[in-house]
């Protein structure tokens, strides 16, 4: 018996959307060919809708705002964008809508769409962290979605308590960085990771510039690198070092590798601390921020860690240096304390390797096969009705 063609709409808003949403939409076509996707997303997930005979709306570049300044400079543009986009949803409904990650347009989207009564089902992929900053969200999130699909182990048993339907697919970058071979970490070198945007950049650079010049008078033979998201990044970053007094290697599109190398390093808190403990590199965590934003923040923040590693451990496995603690002298310290003893160096490098053990990395299925499962066993079941 043939598989009717289906119609899949799946919205993201980030790059790093782009790419967990791609890796879903293949997955979902070798299970079913005849999926036909539209949606909002990035130039991945726009390809992979033509392939699929569908057609997507690549807003990546004007979608990807940080900040509360940036949406509101935004605000019109967003606007319109969701009301076409729910005008479109209301016209053609598709079988399920697919939202991924960016909570500030797709937890508006999912509660309109249940307002407007159009009968599609609605899963989420790749979890808001409402669990640290606004629990008061997931009862409405309840109310509206028809599946969560979570990467990490612990927010499964948040959700499911609300009654929301739940699993737990694993998270993308565990499987994928754990199969990257390993290489002979160098005692002698201490990479820094400012981040990726360039307020980052500004704000935390600095401070590491004049860390990497203490740990360099420490013990001259250390060598410092520094992996730049961009060149004109690294160009700042250069500038920067050289009014520090510091001499390092800065480079761009090599984070990665400079984690697998690296005796020790300082990231800042995001993404790459995951990418970090999934590469085993022993490492302290910076974040440094605006002081307005960080008041704001440490109002409204309900978890005990910064870092993922030591909010999934339950316990400080990474040390954090946050905000006035970020100084250049408690930076240093601690990169020589690492890059001092091979002991402490193993035992960090254990402990993630732990924690990240508990991510579903490894197994017969990737983390979006895996969800990919999920969606089409959600929709092999009674239609959705609206709520």
């Amino acid at each position: 018996m043939s598989i009717p063609l289906r119609h899949l709409a799946i919205i993201a808003g980030e790059s790093s959307g782009d790419t967990h949403a791609v890796a879903l939409m293949r997955s979902l076509r070798e299970l079913q060919p005849g999926i036909r996707f539209s949606g909002k997303g990035g130039p991945k997930m726009e390809a992979e809708a033509k392939a699929s005979g569908g057609s997507l709306d690549n807003w990546i570049a004007e979608a990807a705002v940080l900040g509360l300044w940036d949406v509101l400079r935004h605000y019109g543009y967003f606007k319109k964008k969701f009301s076409v986009l729910l005008d479109e949803l209301t016209a053609n409904p598709p079988e399920a809508v697919i939202l991924v990650d960016y909570p500030g347009f797709n937890l508006r989207l999912a509660k309109a769409i249940r307002k407007r009564r159009i009968p599609t089902k609605i899963i989420y992929y790749i979890s808001p962290q409402v669990w640290a900053w606004n629990r008061r969200r997931i009862p409405e999130m309840a109310r509206a979605l028809d599946l969560m699909i979570c990467i990490f182990p612990f927010e499964q048993k948040i959700y499911a308590s609300s009654g929301l339907p739940t699993i737990f697919a694993g998270h993308p970058m565990a499987g994928e960085l754990q199969a990257v071979p390993t290489t002979e970490r160098d005692p002698l070198l201490l990479g820094l990771f400012p981040g990726s945007r360039e307020r980052e950049v500004r704000k935390i650079f600095p401070v590491l510039a004049h860390a990497a010049r203490l740990v360099a008078k420490s013990r001259p033979e250390i060598r410092c690198a520094a992996a730049a998201a961009t060149q004109a990044h690294a160009e700042l970053m250069r500038d920067m070092a050289s009014e520090a007094g510091v001499e390092m290697e800065i480079s761009t599109g090599a984070s990665r590798d400079l984690m697998r190398r690296a005796g020790a390093g300082i990231v800042c808190s995001g993404t790459a601390t995951l990418e970090a403990a999934c590469l085993g590199l022993p490492y302290a965590l910076i974040y440094k921020v605006a002081t307005l934003t960080y008041e704001v923040g440490i109002r409204v923040i309900r978890v005990p860690y910064l870092g993922i590693v030591n909010i999934l451990a339950g316990q400080p496995v990474v040390r954090e240096f946050i905000q006035h603690a970020a100084t250049p002298g408690a930076l240093a310290d601690e990169a020589l304390r690492l890059l001092n003893s091979t002991e402490a160096r193993d035992k960090l490098s254990q402990e993630l390797s732990a924690v990240v053990s508990t991510l579903g990395g490894r197994g017969e299925y990737s983390a979006a096969e895996r969800a990919a499962h999920a969606v089409i066993e959600c929709l092999d079941k009674q239609a959705a009705l609206p709520q």
